[in-house]
């Protein structure tokens, strides 16, 4: 059942877990779920963790957009945390640094967890992101994918994009549902969301026992870089992605395959070898990335052994 931060005797049993929806106003499915998990805390089922749910970006929700100032995901980075009142602070900075001073590990109702829910647009399905390699959050991932089969980004080594949430809480994971259009409620995307964060949760849950049923290894598939569109000397796009890219999500590039389409009667240049060849691409036209320049990213597949490090890392996190 959902439980209070706090204890009746003010001391945390074991680590709470923040659980954010709406960290983007228009990605609406996950924060529909925690407004009925908040109204029936019978709903999901929290394997016995203390959670807090909130929403990420009441402001950009209640406006239906992705943020009002700058991206809440992007917010989190240590010089944006660090400006005060006295300085003119974008609304998401600001809320960056009111999450953190509530719900951080020195909050006033500390998370050492935090699970970050959001919906994609691509047609890549569902997965989960983690940022860098961190031991506990390899190891939570890897027992998500062990019930689940998710697909894991490994998003890392890239200067452009910065400041995640998850970051900031010494365990984090995200978890990304889809593909589902911005601002539209769809029952299958909130179900599977729902799965996803139960299956968290017990993960998590797990972690703490003696036991936990670890997977011998972790498949990820680890950033590489991202592509944008050609675009002319006005920074618009001379092309659109081909049909070939197109819902080509968790699947390699061919040497040579076509990447873009100009709609011209002259066929556009076959790609030129790349250093992506044999790259798996994800996020393929996702919307929200249309700002970001990206009209998707690469990544690499690969294979690591779960190691013990990751799984002590997490058992102690989870036994406080």
């Amino acid at each position: 059942m959902l439980q209070s931060g706090i204890s009746l005797q003010g001391v945390m049993a074991v680590p709470s877990v923040l659980v954010v929806a709406g960290t983007h106003g228009n990605e609406v499915n996950a924060p529909w779920l925690l407004d009925r998990w908040n109204q029936d805390p019978e709903l999901l089922n929290s394997s016995e963790l203390t959670v807090n749910p909130v929403i990420g970006n009441p402001a950009a929700r209640q406006a239906s957009c992705r943020y009002i100032d700058r991206d809440l995901n992007r917010s989190f980075r240590a010089d944006l945390l660090a400006l005060d009142g006295d300085a003119p602070r974008p609304l998401e900075v600001v809320r960056a640094q009111e999450l953190i001073a509530a719900y951080g590990p020195k909050g006033r109702v500390p998370c050492q967890v935090a699970i970050d829910l959001h919906s994609t647009t691509a047609a890549m399905g569902n997965c989960l992101v983690v940022y860098g390699r961190r031991p506990v959050d390899l190891a939570l991932a890897s027992l998500v994918q062990g019930s689940l089969g998710l697909p894991v980004y490994l998003h890392e080594a890239d200067s452009a994009q910065t400041g995640f949430l998850v970051e900031s809480w010494p365990c984090g994971l995200v978890i990304e549902v889809g593909p589902v259009p911005q601002g539209v409620l769809d029952l299958r995307i909130i179900r599977q969301t729902r799965l996803a964060l139960e299956t968290c949760l017990a993960s998590l849950a797990a972690a703490g026992q003696a036991e936990p049923r670890y997977p011998r290894s972790l498949v990820v598939h680890r950033h590489l870089g991202s592509v944008d569109l050609p675009r002319d000397q006005d920074d618009q796009p001379r092309a659109v992605l081909h049909d070939d890219v197109l819902g080509s999500d968790w699947r390699p590039l061919r040497s040579g395959q076509p990447m873009f389409d100009g709609c011209s009667s002259d066929p556009w240049p076959a790609s030129p070898q790349s250093a992506f060849d044999g790259g798996i691409p994800v996020f393929v036209n996702e919307a929200a990335y249309v700002e970001k320049k990206i009209a998707f990213s690469v990544t690499q597949r690969e294979v690591w052994p779960v190691l013990g490090d990751w799984i002590a890392a997490l058992a102690e996190l989870m036994r406080g």
